[in-house]
């Protein structure tokens, strides 16, 4: 691979996200900041067990034969490649890094664009918008909560602690059809969501698996799940339950101790907050947030361990990623997989593909949602869950961009057994 050659300068932007290709945009944005590309300089592609390891390596070669001039300096300048990997080993999914043209970003107060290559001319667009609405794929209600209900029978046979199943919706772009549109609903209903945009992988996700920075890197797991409530006061007693209930805590600490577990064994010192509710437009999860210090370790590195972790497919893993097989018996594809962004000393910020969609060059697009399963799940609950985590990517689909709105929970949305 020949080396590249990478010029950071400060520049004034516009809305970030009119830069991107309409059709094949790259973003990783949280609010206002983010970075933004555009092109391919370099692909990098990769399959199988082996493909963070892989992607390390690759990555590795690359940054080390790169030129690079960052006259800004700041995360996300510099050489930059944004990656989607597939969530299971045996997928057909293709795992990606992804080295634009051309790379626009904001933090606070600094805003720059990169020229990987000959430094070329910026093009932003506007967004048009584009309405998709999803049915039911492979999976519907019926046959998901015929799957949570053998997902619990083989949990009491002692098979697994926890299986996180899922189900599928599925819909078609139309021709042209203007894929930023989705990722600017996203944004605006969901700032303090990752919302990215990978290889047609797309969608908001609350879930940071790994984001480092200089050696320093921060993760935060989630597992447990409830409904906003309709009123303040119906909210925070949603939150103290969450907080007190059995099940949802049992959920969460299976997640939040396999990632500690893996984690410290790249950085000894990594330490776990207290289990907390966390809030979010139209759920609470229970989150624990975990910190430390990397080192010499890529996030690539970190990737290879953590992924999967129990909070998208189980306990004991391996058992529960055949029992997902076995049980969904369909390819999830890049769903529930690592998505982000990684600079030239390997740090940068990669969260889980949740709340989003798959949309492959033919424009068919396949969305996902998940709920984890242990001992005395209710399958009309764990449905409702599902369908509460997939209105962020149906919405964005069905009403792109919204007018500026409060972002207020909905009364309809409580799950069963949330009072």
């Amino acid at each position: 691979m020949p080396g590249l050659r990478v010029r950071s300068e400060r520049m004034e932007l516009g809305r970030l996200l009119e830069h991107a290709d309409p059709r094949a945009p790259l973003a990783v944005r949280r609010g206002a900041d983010g970075i933004v590309g555009r092109g391919e300089a370099l692909r990098l592609e990769f399959h199988g067990p082996s493909r963070f390891t892989d992607a390390a390596d690759a990555w590795r070669r690359v940054a080390q034969d790169a030129l690079v001039d960052d006259a800004v300096g700041v995360p996300g300048t510099g050489l930059i490649a944004f990656g989607a990997f597939a969530f299971d080993d045996a997928s057909a999914a293709t795992s990606v890094l992804i080295v634009p043209q051309v790379v626009v970003g904001r933090r606070g107060d600094d805003e720059w664009v990169t020229w990987i290559g000959d430094q070329g001319r910026l093009h932003p667009t506007a967004v048009d918008d584009v309405r998709v609405e999803l049915r039911d794929g492979a999976i519907d209600a019926a046959r998901y909560r015929a799957v949570v209900a053998e997902a619990t029978e083989r949990i009491r046979a002692g098979e697994a602690e926890k299986i996180v199943v899922a189900r599928d919706r599925v819909g078609q772009l139309p021709p042209d059809g203007d894929v930023r549109s989705v990722a600017v609903g996203l944004v605006q209903r969901y700032p303090d969501a990752v919302t990215y945009a990978v290889d047609g992988l797309i969608g908001a996700s609350p879930e940071t698996l790994i984001a480092a920075h200089h050696g320093h890197f921060f993760s935060r797991v989630l597992a447990g799940t409830a409904a906003r409530g309709a009123t303040p006061a119906l909210d925070a007693d949603i939150a103290e339950s969450l907080a007190d209930g059995d099940k949802d805590m049992r959920e969460h600490r299976f997640a939040a101790a396999s990632a500690i577990e893996v984690l410290r064994r790249l950085a000894p010192d990594a330490r776990a907050s207290e289990p907390f509710p966390l809030q979010l437009p139209n759920l609470w999860h229970l989150a624990t947030d975990i910190t430390g210090t990397l080192g010499e370790h890529s996030t690539l590195d970190v990737l290879a361990l953590l992924h999967p972790t129990a909070a998208v497919a189980g306990t004991p893993r391996s058992a529960a990623l055949q029992l997902i097989r076995d049980l969904e018996g369909i390819d999830r594809g890049r769903y529930a997989g690592p998505v982000g962004w990684i600079d030239g000393n390997g740090g940068g910020e990669w969260v889980i593909a949740l709340r989003g969609a798959d949309i492959a060059a033919d424009g068919s697009i396949r969305a996902f949602a998940g709920a984890g399963i242990v001992a005395g799940s209710d399958p009309d609950a764990e449905l409702a869950e599902t369908g509460v985590k997939l209105r962020p990517i149906t919405d964005a689909l069905a009403d792109p961009l919204p007018a500026a709105r409060p972002e207020t929970p909905r009364p309809a949305e409580r799950l069963p057994g949330r009072q």
